[in-house]
């Protein structure tokens, strides 16, 4: 399979730009220049992933915010003083988010919105494209939504390449990015497109405690490495958790079941000479850091074997922090396996 060169070992920098109170004492404060040298020089990252809302570079009535772009820029400065390739993540767009659809896919004044905000993200880094990549928009959430995002997203990429002819577009099908969704996405129009997906697999284990997921509040449990066991403890959890395991023949919960649940993603990927590449990927705080530590080492070893760049969830706090002070006694070795 194609392999994206340059960002193979990420991290996001989630909650600096996204999914954050939008402060410019945050904004100044959340991330700073030695987070970027902690990620090239002490962990051995290749590249970032940085999730921004659309509330950074445009008011809710569209009007554009330079002072946004300005740390985009800044952040894409530091990125190429550090060494570091960077993914700019759509993680909200005006009228859609993972967390709620607010008519998006049906509202072409919606749409027409979208495509205005990445033309002017087109415009501003097209000279970055030799370390600058663009995410078109973060966790499709309904598959009823496949046929329209196809659409959309072509549409999207036609009006990228007026300005930006050679930046990678990285493209995300449905179901938050499931890595079943891979093969529902459009071939590619030109070569520099990279197909996406997510994984949080098994979620009984890396979302126990969440607590916007009230089938797993109450959840606590150890890394579960056999199959059968992790299927019943999670079906009684959360009846139904389970329907994206069905096939898979593997009787333990490591590399191997995470082979069989990117397979049908790699082979589209190869089909269409397309990197596959995965932009999240972690495990919640609530686990025990040695229990995340077995989780990162087996998915590791499938990401490898399949050639499958990607951006641990997440570097600091947001429920998955890896530079939190709780993973101090496994981070030296864990980073190993990002």
């Amino acid at each position: 399979m194609k392999k994206w060169q340059g960002h193979q070992k990420g991290v996001n920098f989630g909650g600096w730009f996204s999914q954050c109170f939008p402060d410019e004492k945050h904004y100044d404060s959340f991330i700073t220049e030695p987070d970027f040298d902690t990620v090239s020089n002490k962990w051995g990252c290749d590249h970032v992933r940085v999730p921004v809302d659309y509330i950074l570079v445009e008011d809710n009535d569209g009007t554009p915010k330079e002072a946004g772009m300005r740390r985009i820029e800044r952040c894409a400065e530091l990125c190429a003083k550090y060494g570091l390739n960077m993914i700019l993540d759509l993680h909200t767009a005006f009228g859609y988010s993972f967390a709620s659809d607010g008519g998006f896919f049906k509202d072409e004044a919606l749409q027409k919105r979208f495509y205005d905000l990445w033309e002017r993200f087109a415009e501003r880094f097209s000279d970055r494209s030799d370390m600058l990549a663009f995410e078109l928009l973060n966790e499709i959430t309904d598959p009823s939504y496949a046929a329209v995002w196809r659409d959309i997203s072509l549409r999207c990429i036609e009006r990228i390449r007026a300005h930006a002819p050679d930046t990678v577009i990285l493209i995300g099908g449905h179901s938050y990015n499931s890595a079943v969704a891979v093969p529902e996405l459009p071939a590619p129009p030109d070569e520099n497109i990279v197909y996406n997906f997510h994984n949080y697999d098994p979620k009984v284990f890396t979302h126990q405690g969440a607590g916007w997921m009230p089938e797993l509040a109450s959840v606590r449990t150890p890394y579960l490495s056999d199959m059968a066991e992790m299927l019943e403890f999670s079906e009684r959890i959360y009846p139904g958790i389970t329907a994206e395991y069905r096939g898979i023949k593997t009787k333990t919960c490591g590399a191997e079941m995470y082979m069989e649940l990117f397979a049908a993603a790699a082979e589209y990927a190869e089909k269409n000479g397309v990197p596959l590449y995965c932009g999240e990927y972690g495990v919640i705080d609530r686990a025990t850091p040695e229990d995340t530590l077995k989780w990162y080492r087996e998915i590791h070893k499938a990401f490898q074997a399949l050639s499958i760049g990607r951006a641990a969830w997440s570097y600091r706090r947001m429920d998955f922090g890896l530079s939190d002070e709780r993973m101090s006694g496994v981070i030296d070795e864990l980073v190993q396996y990002l």
